[in-house]
């Protein structure tokens, strides 16, 4: 056996060394490559006591290679294969998509300087990694730039900076499971001089202003109603100023205050002024609100639409719409728990259960994982393959038929989760390492020691997936757990009597709802077992408490000229409440529709797509993972037109006349009336320079035209003024400039000169609201061209 710290090596076996069957030198050094050993190794016979010592080699592995070839049916090599393979040859049915162990970093660099970008990525297949520059890819056929790739170590290296290689920097590393990127800034500063007495240069930093970009969106995207299967485009274009190469706004898509990126199911383009998103294959998971923002440093600019996806034509007419929000938890080395969410079901009959399938990664073979029809939206699928991937997905049945599969899950692997943690890594010297685990390096022939900190991070109606504490331990011997449960009356029972677990991770089965259980587990390995851990505190199984009650009243507000406002009382029993479903149907029409058909999670909810002046009225259903509660009962009926809002605030307050007791005031109407007329203003006034305001009129002005009395002879004004509609009082103008009271003496106008008529309309005189100290007549003379 190899201990660590060892240099030297010697192996006993009843085989002479001169044995001209040199199948068992091979197989001893074979075994010498599975421990990870390059040190000397000495084989003696038992019997003789000769012996001879040697180095592995790349001769020695040729040879080996050779006489293995011929001996393929030598048992011990059989099981020395089966062990190589079982250790090392994982990778394969792995899924390791790309991931940066070490990122991009910002660099400010002199002009003229070279600079190197460094990253690191791992991932099986080898990721491939491309280089941007300001979201453009960099063309490598120049020699600006040199890139390297030297076991996993990417760099990016400009060889002569200029200003204008000022710009981010994006290294994106993919390949077939995926896609991550890392961004970095290179700011290139120019040298000048002092124009002073210096007889050197000093290179000095420009000084760095701070510069507002602002974003106006010309065309934006609106509402999308679509069907599964369908290709759904949202795009925008804006206007940014200023636009400077160096300093590009960045287009964030959000869906529901998700961060979107690029996937198979998500595709994103911006630059120039632009930005797009395309969902390829339209499906019920895009459902939600969608979000563009334009970051800059000044701020953001964004814009919103719904995005709608109805069920696409079942399989079997009257079958049920499919699941959706396929989750996956607690994977484990040969189980997962699958979770989903239940399809709305409107206009279809109620749903019986669901089938889940399993796919392998890399076939296209779909097998069902439950014989019988599950009731609930959350199953345990057991009997993975270690080291294996897999897809999930779900199917909905009701009396009608099966529905068509969800959306497939991403892959997953069947891993133990603390696989990793046991890996170490042996230098050989020079750059060579070897990665093996604690349990292959050292045997110290002894117990495990007990697990502790046992606990229950999750229960459920007929499973418990427990967690402990491994007790420290470096042997060489593998080490399996035990876990035993009692019920609240009678004695321990050993759960995986056939299955070692290996994890300190296990999910126990088969258990009743509603019952209360005692766990404990057990270290093992081939020189014994420890002790058993403290027990848990009584851990009870859930009990099936049924779907959530009704929603409570439901009520209806407008919004815009083509959708409505729902709110709702929640259910008094939500019992694991998920979301909501809302109906809409026209008045006096028993045409139910579907509102959402994804499970939406607050009491209220924006209906869109609605017809201008139709007349509609609502109903709710609250969700859970057992199904669908009663319908609530029906809003009250409400037609569809823009909702009533405050009117904008008057502007430009002008000054007509005064005579030094009195202003009389007039401005412009608001530009927004909120959807009625605004009938009433308001006005407030205020002494120049004070900050308190005092109300002018009590009753409400009915015209844009007001005699302000009461005031001090030579004093300064200001001004404000207020509308209000039936939805409120609006928001307050600016105020005025500064209006000095003093008396206005000006002379008689004279007659009109060059008047020509160009239409005619009817003048109707109101009486005078003010009166100056001289009379002045006014006449109108009016000319008729022919």
């Amino acid at each position: 056996p190899l201990k660590k710290g060892v240099l030297h090596h010697t192996f006993y076996g009843l085989y002479p060394v001169s044995s001209p069957n040199r199948i068992v030198q091979a197989l001893i050094f074979t075994f010498c490559i599975i421990l990870s050993s390059t040190v000397p190794v000495t084989m003696m016979d038992a019997l003789s006591g000769q012996g001879s010592t040697g180095r592995l080699s790349f001769a020695w592995l040729s040879s080996l290679n050779r006489v293995l070839k011929k001996n393929v049916k030598c048992p011990l090599y059989l099981q020395v294969r089966k062990k190589m393979v079982e250790k090392y040859v994982r990778e394969e049915s792995m899924i390791r998509g790309p991931k940066f162990l070490t990122t991009l970093r910002s660099h400010t660099v002199w002009e003229h300087t070279p600079v190197k970008l460094y990253c690191t990525v791992e991932g099986y297949p080898t990721p491939f990694v491309k280089w941007y520059k300001d979201g453009v890819s960099i063309d490598l056929s120049s020699m600006k730039y040199n890139v390297q790739d030297i076991v996993g170590i990417h760099n990016l290296e400009i060889v002569k900076c200029e200003t204008d290689d000022t710009a981010q920097y994006t290294a994106v590393a993919s390949n077939i499971h995926g896609q991550v990127s890392t961004q970095a800034s290179v700011i290139v500063k120019s040298k000048f001089v002092y124009p002073v007495l210096l007889s050197f240069a000093v290179p000095m930093l420009p000084e760095i202003k701070y510069t507002k970009i602002n974003i106006t969106f010309l065309e934006t995207f609106g509402s999308v109603f679509g069907t599964e299967g369908d290709t759904v485009t949202l795009a925008a274009t804006m206007n940014i100023s200023p636009n400077l190469a160096n300093l590009q706004p960045e287009a964030q898509w959000f869906r529901d205050d998700h961060r979107l990126s690029d996937s198979k199911w998500v595709k994103i383009e911006s630059g120039r002024g632009e930005s797009k998103l395309t969902l390829p294959h339209l499906n019920k998971d895009d459902e939600g609100v969608y979000t563009l923002r334009m970051v800059t440093k000044g701020g953001d600019a964004a814009h919103s639409a719904f995005v709608s996806c109805a069920d696409g034509p079942p399989p079997v007419p009257g079958s049920p719409g499919a699941p959706m929000d396929i989750k996956i938890h607690d994977a484990n080395r040969d189980y997962v728990i699958v979770s989903w969410k239940p399809p709305n079901t409107t206009t279809e009959g109620p749903i019986i259960g669901y089938f889940v399938d399993r796919c392998e990664t890399g076939t296209e073979n779909w097998v069902q994982c439950n014989d019988s029809p599950i009731k609930i939206c959350k199953y345990p699928v057991p009997g993975l393959f270690e080291g294996h991937s897999y897809y999930f997905r779900v199917r909905a049945i009701n009396s009608k038929g099966i529905s068509k599969p969800s959306r497939m899950s991403d892959p997953i692997a069947a891993l133990d989760p603390t696989e990793f943690e046991r890996l170490h890594a042996i230098k050989l010297g020079g750059k060579l390492d070897v990665v093996t685990y604690y349990d292959d390096v050292e045997d110290e022939k002894k117990v495990p020691g007990t697990p502790s900190k046992l606990h229950a991070p999750e229960t459920d109606r007929t499973y418990v997936v427990l967690s402990w504490k491994p007790a420290p331990y470096h042997g060489r011997a593998p080490v399996w757990y035990y876990i035993e449960k009692v019920a609240e009356t009678g004695a321990w029972q050993r759960v995986n009597t056939q299955v070692p677990v290996r994890s300190p991770r296990y999910a126990v089965f088969d258990l009743a709802e509603g019952k209360q259980y005692l766990f404990r587990v057990l270290a093992a390995n081939m020189y014994g077992s420890s002790e058993a851990s403290e027990p848990t505190e009584p851990i009870q199984t859930q009990e099936l408490r049924g779907v959530p009650s009704a929603p409570g009243q439901v009520v209806a507000t407008r919004q815009t000229d083509t959708s409505l406002v729902i709110q709702w009382a929640e259910p008094k029993e939500p019992n694991n409440l998920i979301g909501y479903y809302i109906d809409v149907c026209v008045k006096g029409s028993k045409d139910w529709d579907s509102a959402n058909h994804k499970p939406h999670k607050s009491n209220k909810f924006v209906v869109q797509g609605l017809t201008t002046g139709e007349t509609y009225v609502f109903r709710v259903q609250a969700i859970n993972e057992l199904g669908l509660s009663d319908e609530s009962q029906e809003s009250s009926p409400l037609s569809v037109k823009a909702a009533l809002t405050i009117p904008s605030a008057p502007y430009d307050i002008a000054l007509l006349a005064c005579d030094g007791e009195s202003m009389v005031l007039n401005w412009k109407q608001p530009i927004h009336s909120g959807g009625s007329p605004v009938a009433e203003y308001y006005i407030n006034k205020r002494r120049h320079r004070e900050h308190t305001w005092r109300e002018v009129n009590i009753p409400p002005i009915k015209e844009r035209l007001f005699k302000v009395e009461h005031l001090s002879a030579g004093a300064v004004y200001e001004f404000m003024v207020y509308g209000g509609s039936l939805a409120g009082l609006g928001a307050p103008s600016a105020p005025s400039k500064a209006f000095h009271c003093d008396a206005w003496t000006m002379p008689e106008p004279g007659t009109a000169l060059k008047t020509s008529l160009k239409q005619v309309n009817i003048l109707k005189m109101k009486q005078r609201v003010h009166s100056s100290k001289k009379r002045m007549p006014f006449y109108m003379q009016i000319l008729l061209h022919i």
